[in-house]
């Protein structure tokens, strides 16, 4: 899977290969297109009366492995993780999305084949989703149908369910060593500072504002406001976080002037006490005093947004699968607090189809000693994890109440 490249909106080839290794072993499998370059993979295994499940991963990657798209938003320079290529060093695997998302995607693909294997009957019917567009991503400039922008923010998810495919339950398999409930929303917001649009050989003799300089200063106060922004909502198990992601504006050509207005993107998450547009008012209004401060025109805008969904912890898919990972891990399940994460059991559960998430602690050491940042771990994967995390789901799939069990669970 590490080898097939899958940026956002150019999943189809990965699509079509789950498919066609799923339809070999003799699953019901099909590709469920979204256009020509995007694509997701569905598969049943037929159970009894009881409730159905989807296990659920996504199957795009959050950098491309092309070094033009890449370089230097995701390193300074190319390296051998941002690949789609698979090493294999002992039970670590390295490669573009080896963690997240292709690592809990082969998991996936491995219950499937383990269960039709095997020949038994689940209480339910089992469908697995491999999902495209799963990444928190607008458009990839260059890849998919060059007429479409939404290609990302579970785009796949909700066509998967959409199209024949909602179940009683869902398990999200995506990173975190715990079983969640709940997680953050998000909304994406551009903050646009105003300035004057003038000539370096005129600055010293017309009125001068320069919306690059007064941009600057406003991204410092908002990265200032975000952490406090933070714990002020802390609720439950997040803590939703906000970042100042990227600036556009100005003429690279036209070194000689400055812009009329630099824009800022920022994505804040929200837990379940708020929404998009109660976040973006708190925004409006903090930049309201930026503005005063510097004397300058500030407006913002939501280009983005994703709400923050829960499910019941009694729900009996989150019961199944603590119990499953309590077995598995040997200790009890213990909450890992503070999270920011966003996935799509976001999109599952506003349709409806109550979601538990499980996925793998991530990679902290490699053979050769060598640093992980952010990006290369979530590029490398662990083979003993996997295996642990693939137990977890079919003890899932079998801890979910019968026909008569699920009527009493109401």
């Amino acid at each position: 899977m590490v080898d097939i490249p899958s940026p956002t909106g150019g999943e189809a080839p990965l699509a079509e290969w789950i498919t066609s290794d799923l339809a070999s072993a003799g699953v019901d499998a099909e590709v469920q297109r979204i256009d020509s370059s995007q694509a997701n993979a569905v598969a049943t295994i037929p159970g009894g009366d009881g409730p159905s499940l989807l296990l659920y991963a996504p199957i795009d990657t959050f950098t491309t492995g092309d070094p033009a798209l890449d370089i230097p938003g995701a390193a300074v320079s190319w390296r051998p993780d941002l690949a789609p290529r698979s090493v294999v060093s002992g039970d670590i695997v390295e490669g573009l999305g080896a963690g997240n998302p292709k690592g809990h995607g082969a998991v996936v693909l491995a219950v499937l084949h383990a269960l039709h294997a095997a020949g038994v009957t689940p209480p339910g019917d089992v469908v697995g989703g491999f999902g495209a567009g799963g990444m928190p991503s607008f458009a990839v400039s260059g890849v998919g149908a060059p007429d479409r922008t939404n290609t990302g923010h579970g785009v796949g998810a909700g066509f998967m369910l959409e199209r024949g495919y909602t179940t009683d339950f869902a398990v999200i398999a995506k990173p975190g060593w715990t079983v969640l409930h709940e997680e953050v929303g998000l909304v994406w917001i551009d903050v646009t500072v105003h300035g004057g649009h003038t000539y370096v050989g005129s600055r010293h003799r017309i009125p001068y504002s320069n919306a690059v300089a007064s941009a600057g200063r406003v991204a410092v106060a908002l990265e200032d406001w975000l952490e406090e922004y933070a714990q002020r909502h802390r609720y439950s198990t997040m803590t939703p976080q906000g970042i100042v992601s990227s600036i556009s504006g100005g003429l690279r050509r036209l070194a000689a002037s400055t812009p009329a207005a630099v824009t800022l993107r920022l994505d804040l998450r929200l837990t379940t006490r708020q929404t998009p547009a109660t976040v973006l008012r708190e925004v409006r209004a903090m930049l309201a005093g930026v503005s005063e401060q510097l004397g300058v025109e500030v407006s913002a805008r939501a280009v983005a947004a994703i709400p923050a969904t829960h499910t019941p912890p009694d729900s009996p898919v989150i019961l199944a699968a603590v119990d499953a990972f309590e077995t598995v891990s040997g200790s009890p399940h213990q909450i890992i607090m503070d999270n920011s994460g966003a996935t799509d059991a976001n999109i599952l559960r506003m349709r409806g189809v109550p979601t538990a998430r499980v996925g793998m602690p991530k990679v902290a050491a490699v053979p050769d000693g060598s640093s992980i940042d952010f990006t290369r771990g979530m590029n490398l994967v662990d083979v003993r994890e996997m295996q642990r995390l693939a137990e977890i789901l079919i003890r899932t799939v079998f801890l979910l109440p019968s026909k008569d069990d699920s009527a009493r669970a109401g």
